[in-house]
């Protein structure tokens, strides 16, 4: 019989120490084709990636999002933000993107994968949510970076309420922005590799991916 997990809430996270965060000196802004293939480059050189996306919001009711402006990518050393107003850029973040092989981890990601093939063109392959991976293990609630950081590490990651209602559609992102949107795809690369190497609990019948 499958173990119920239980997902720590927001109150007690709020007590655990900080997750340390990527800082701005490990992130790359990509703004055109040749800093997209620099980038490509050295992503090509690993087999796990994470990944997030992000959107200028929208406030008014019936608008729709031509996003996402942003693509985040992150190996467990550092993380590149791809700005998509270049073509050439976008060319090459969707050449990643559609690359067989290589995990692309993020969190609730059914949003993200439907805009980057309206945008892009292209399907995101070998994608993994990794709420799915949390359930398979008896969590029945989606747990998000969040959670995922309280319960693998015991420690509390921060997330910008400003900066996540930013305007991500600017041609220059502040310091705060990237820092932000890194850090999001950085989490998940972290905590995909420590679910590589995490039994499962007792109960699930579930292997390690």
């Amino acid at each position: 019989m499958q173990t119920t997990q239980i997902t720590p809430n927001k109150d007690q996270i709020a007590l655990l120490a900080e997750f340390v965060r990527l800082s701005l000196e490990r992130v790359s802004s990509v703004l055109t084709g040749a800093q997209a293939q620099a980038a490509q480059a050295e992503l090509m050189a690993t087999t796990a990636w994470g990944f997030d996306t992000e959107s200028k919001p929208t406030f008014v009711q019936g608008e729709i999002s031509d996003g996402p402006h942003i693509v985040q990518l992150a190996t467990l050393d550092k993380a590149w933000v791809f700005q998509l107003h270049d073509p050439a850029c976008r060319s090459v973040v969707a050449q990643l993107l559609a690359e067989p092989g290589i995990a692309k981890a993020g969190f609730g990601l059914g949003d993200d994968r439907k805009r980057i093939r309206t945008k892009l063109g292209v399907d995101v392959a070998d994608m993994l949510d990794l709420n799915s991976v949390f359930r398979q293990r008896g969590y029945r609630k989606d747990m998000g970076v969040k959670g995922a950081v309280a319960v693998l590490f015991n420690q509390r990651f921060i997330k910008s309420k400003k900066a996540a209602t930013s305007n991500w559609a600017l041609p220059g992102l502040s310091a705060a922005q990237l820092v932000y949107a890194a850090n999001d795809a950085y989490a998940a690369a972290v905590v995909w590799q420590a679910l590589s190497h995490w039994p499962s609990p007792p109960g699930t019948g579930v292997a390690s991916p």
